[in-house]
Parts: C-alpha cells; sequence; structure tokens
C-alpha cells in the first residue's frame, strides 16, 4: 500500500509540474531533446548498423 501511495505522490508532483511550466518552455525543452536524440539507426543496431550503411552507401555510388 505504500508503495501505491508513493506512487501517487510522485505522479502528482510531475503532472503539476509540468502544468505549472510555460507552454514556450516545454517546447524549447522538447526541441533540445529532438535535437540531442541519436538517429535511429545507430539507437536501434549501434555502430555496426551504421558501418553496413556507409558501406552500402559507397556501395551504389560506385556503380
Amino acid at each position: 500500500m505504500e508503495k501505491t501511495e508513493d506512487y501517487i505522490k510522485f505522479m502528482t508532483g510531475k503532472v503539476v509540474d509540468y502544468i505549472e511550466t510555460p507552454k514556450e518552455e516545454r517546447r524549447s525543452n522538447r526541441q533540445k531533446a529532438k535535437a540531442t536524440k541519436e538517429p535511429w539507426l545507430t539507437r536501434w543496431f549501434g555502430m555496426g548498423g551504421f558501418a553496413v550503411a556507409q558501406w552500402l552507401r559507397s556501395r551504389n555510388n560506385q556503380l
């Protein structure tokens, strides 16, 4: 029961923080998060996926 109450307090605090921040600040935070996000290829496959993509690009350019 105690864990549930702690979770409810935590979520309530998060919602209140979200509501109290100005809309422009939330937008700028979202833009910053998108800008710092890694490309999907690196996130899903790591450097191996990146290496394969580079290899395929160079191979297609030679043809």
